[in-house]
């Protein structure tokens, strides 16, 4: 272990915090029908998810700024763990569904704040002398993707194809959450005091006060474009597979999974790219990939409004094209304006605005007695372009002190 790279040791918590969480959204039409919910019920498991993301992205990230990321990582692992195992025991009742994505989605939380910061730490040429530029925005955003978009996939094909399509999905997750605990026990730690390169820090109540969000970069472009993030992703895989049901028939399992992976690995596949190009256009790839999100949102509502599973798929490749583009240039904004002290804070603050989007299909779901989902779609996908215009522009870049801007 001495010779591996020490943020490699730190990657495996984040992928499997991310599996944990996201594993369970091919199966939402799976459970909507086992337990008999609703259309919005169904989408609120989305929901229940954020709700607990909350507490894990900005609570955990002050704890884990006095108390190191190590110790709130492995909690992250056990709240995955135990969230999963209440579904795999509850899986017909609505009250243990609900309370296992909120664990679930606590976990999550954790990994995308304290997680995040980790592995960007883990990524300074203090630690990996070979790091490139924009290593500690990269590495933990693909890292995230593919947890997802992994997890998704398996979960997905276990469902459709293995028995048992309730508890075998999670006895996989389970097994390899716990699993997980042994390179993480392993990974250096970056902050406290046993770390070797800051002191400790104040109390962790003091380390909820972020004074960087009052940045008006963050306050006024990266907030108000960050719930697209998941916006975009929810809708993809968490709506269309739904609103698609009757025409997929046997297949909704299969076709939400492949809705999953086809957002998740777009999005994965496209932010590299969406490094190079923000450097290319002086910051302007934050508005482009929101652009994306909107044109991709208009596609979902042709693709209710025809019923069309092809367009679903389109849509599907767009929208994780837009996902992408938006987490990784918000992300990278993210890090260039947030002081050392206030890194993870304002890294879960953003994570929880990109959760926010997690809401919009229940608010959609909600709207139907009201308005087609075709209609809902085409006025978010509006939205989105009223995000794009306060994006626009470029965005003024802040020298921090984590190392030169890319």
């Amino acid at each position: 272990m001495r010779t591996m790279t020490p943020w490699v040791l730190a990657v495996p918590s984040l992928f499997f915090m991310a599996w944990g969480g996201n594993h369970f959204t091919p199966l939402l039409p799976l459970y909507g029908e086992h337990a008999g919910l609703l259309d919005w019920q169904t989408n609120f498991l989305l929901g229940t998810y954020v709700i607990g993301l909350v507490p894990g992205l900005l609570i955990a990230a002050a704890l884990s700024d006095v108390y190191g990321r190590k110790p709130l990582t492995l909690v992250g692992l056990a709240s995955s763990a135990l969230g999963n195992l209440i579904i795999l025991l509850g899986a017909a009742s609505v009250s243990m569904l609900y309370t296992g994505r909120f664990f679930a989605g606590l976990a999550v939380g954790i990994g995308m704040s304290v997680g995040t910061s980790w592995i960007k730490e883990l990524s300074s040429r203090d630690w990996d002398p070979r790091a490139t530029t924009g290593a500690g925005a990269r590495r933990p955003s693909l890292t995230m993707t593919l947890g997802f978009g992994v997890g998704a996939a398996v979960s997905g094909a276990l469902a459709q194809w293995v028995p048992a399509p309730t508890m075998t999905p999670f006895i996989v997750t389970i097994s390899m959450l716990v699993l997980t605990i042994i390179p993480t026990a392993l990974a250096p730690e970056t902050v406290g005091a046993t770390a070797p390169q800051q002191p400790p820090q104040q109390s962790w109540l003091r380390q909820l006060h972020t004074p960087s969000a009052k940045h008006p970069d963050f306050l006024i472009k990266v907030a108000t474009a960050a719930p697209w993030v998941f916006g975009a992703g929810g809708i993809a895989y968490g709506l269309m597979p739904l609103v698609l049901a009757d025409a997929t028939g046997d297949f909704t399992t299969l076709y939400a999974t492949m809705m999953s992976v086809l957002t998740l690995g777009v999005g994965a596949f496209v932010q590299p790219f969406a490094q190079r190009i923000d450097r290319k256009l002086n910051g302007r790839a934050l508005p482009l990939g929101l652009a994306v999100v909107a044109i991709g949102i208009a596609l979902a509502a042709l693709a209710a409004y025809q019923a069309g599973p092809i367009t679903g798929i389109i849509t599907a490749v767009v929208l994780g094209t837009g996902y992408g583009t938006v987490l990784v240039t918000g992300l990278y904004r993210v890090q260039m304006i947030a002081a050392p002290r206030d890194l993870a804070g304002l890294t879960g603050l953003f994570y929880a605005l990109t959760y926010v989007g997690f809401l919009f299909p229940t608010f959609i779901s909600a709207l139907l007695p009201v308005m087609p989902y075709y209609v809902t779609l085409l006025i978010f996908a509006g939205l989105a372009l009223v995000s794009m215009t306060v994006a626009f522009g470029r965005i003024r870049y802040v020298r921090g002190p984590w190392g030169k801007r890319g």
